[in-house]
């Protein structure tokens, strides 16, 4: 396999200017939707109402602009995806399907663009390392896209190639949508997404280099070899731009499952999908960081596959037993504990004071899952949670702007809203309380 030089810049694809001027157009949208929304408020139209149109609106042009992107605001928008359940339902009912589909899809590259990058990853004669290859993809997602292939030795392959000056468009992507993140807030008053933004530009190069990618997959394939529940694909090749691994026959993924599965297959696939998402750090020292449910595939034989290994957080030790701790404290209602441990641990900032009784009641509701055998989730117990914390008030937002999140632990965090968000937006019901005392540190001590 030919070395390649990708140290050299690649210039900005015009489809990236596109992309920029679509995004810087939203806040000039809301400028618009704002005046609208304060002349229907002078002749008599009550604020909330009016605070619904709005929001309508400004959801509609984000979902409409996100939808139709790759690069940075595609990945962003699958970050965002996961949090539908929060929106109130008269927002996220009409974009629904396309929030879903963001999950699973974006434009895909023309064969012209796809045999060029193959080439300049595998050489002229690429072709001679598989049997068949097909030309159009079989999956995309942010940075790349899925080609199915047969490799020389006859085994089913997905070859992951990665856009063209997707680094350039990704960095340039996040920078816009950093200017324009306060707008989140009038769809979801009280959601901050700024440290979700950092958080990705933090993690391009590492998403953007497929051979940490591959040695991250590789070692959950190992791991989760002749798991009952979980396949890994495993690892064929790899260049910085390109990735082969075994072929996953599915048709369709967890996306699927929300929009259309029975009970019975929310539940089951619910619960294997956190469970996997807790396994993975104890087993592997890793944490799969992308829990949006198109990375979560639906196999024939009815085992979960798992994708995409981009993103992930590097935990030597596994989860910290202290998070396990904290969460035992409060399902016990120890809040003087959970005080103390959060002051510890950096969660609070340096001289801000919680008592016990006002950390209660704001995080109390969140444990409701940890304290019974069974939980349902649901959108609307999700969508409680957030406008409650959200709200103005001691009990809500007067707590969360005291609340620091360590860096450390910004990964943990977006896996583990995101996946009560996933549980949520299936209706799943899981003996989440047993789980966590199989899976979390700290948590199973009586």
């Amino acid at each position: 396999m030919p070395d390649s030089d990708n140290s050299k810049p690649r210039p900005l694809p015009r489809s990236a200017f596109t992309r920029t001027a679509r995004l810087a157009a939203l806040p000039v949208g809301f400028a618009g939707r704002t005046t609208w929304g304060i002349g229907k408020r002078m002749v008599g139209v009550p604020a909330n109402a009016v605070m619904s149109e709005v929001q309508q609106r400004t959801a509609d042009q984000i979902f409409k602009v996100l939808g139709e992107l790759k690069g940075g605001a595609m990945k962003f928008g699958q970050a965002m995806s996961i949090f539908e359940a929060i929106l109130p339902e008269e927002i996220a009912g009409p974009y629904r399907e396309s929030l879903t589909k963001l999950q699973d899809s974006a434009p895909p590259m023309p064969p012209g663009v796809v045999h060029r990058v193959m080439t300049e990853e595998f050489g002229t004669d690429w072709r001679s390392n598989f049997i068949t290859f097909g030309d159009v993809a079989a999956a995309s997602a942010s940075i790349g896209q899925v080609h199915r292939a047969t490799w020389h030795d006859g085994t089913e392959v997905a070859v992951k190639i990665q856009y063209p000056g997707a680094a350039k468009a990704m960095l340039s992507d996040l920078r816009q949508i950093a200017r324009v993140a306060r707008l989140f807030g009038v769809i979801v008053p009280g959601l901050d997404v700024k440290p979700l933004v950092e958080e990705l530009q933090d993690r391009v190069a590492e998403e953007l280099d497929y051979s940490l990618e591959s040695g991250a997959q590789q070692l959950f394939a190992l791991e989760f070899d002749g798991d009952p529940e979980i396949v890994v694909p495993e690892v064929i090749t790899h260049t910085e731009r390109a990735l082969v691994s075994t072929w996953l026959e599915s048709e369709y993924s967890l996306a699927e499952i929300i929009t259309n599965g029975t009970q019975e297959e929310r539940d089951r696939y619910g619960e294997m999908y956190v469970r996997f998402l807790f396994a993975g750090a104890a087993r592997t020292g890793m944490l799969h960081a992308d829990p949006h449910p198109g990375n979560f595939r639906i196999l024939p034989d009815g085992r979960l596959g798992v994708v995409d290994y981009g993103a992930v957080a590097r935990l030597p030790g596994g989860l910290p037993p202290i998070m396990g701790q904290l969460l035992r404290y409060a399902v016990d209602g120890d809040f003087e504990s959970v005080v103390d441990g959060l002051s510890q641990e950096g969660f609070l900032r340096r001289g801000v004071n919680l008592d016990a009784d006002t950390i209660g009641r704001y995080l109390g509701p969140f444990v409701e899952p940890a304290r019974v055998d069974r939980f349902s989730f649901n959108r609307e117990w999700m969508r409680e949670q957030m406008q409650r914390v959200s709200a103005p008030g001691a009990d809500g937002l007067g707590t969360a702007v005291k609340i620091n999140l360590p860096r450390e632990y910004l990964l943990i965090h977006r896996v583990w809203i995101g996946g009560i968000g996933v549980l949520s937006q299936l209706g799943a019901t899981a003996p989440f309380r047993q789980i966590l005392m199989d899976s979390l540190p700290g948590f199973g001590v009586e």
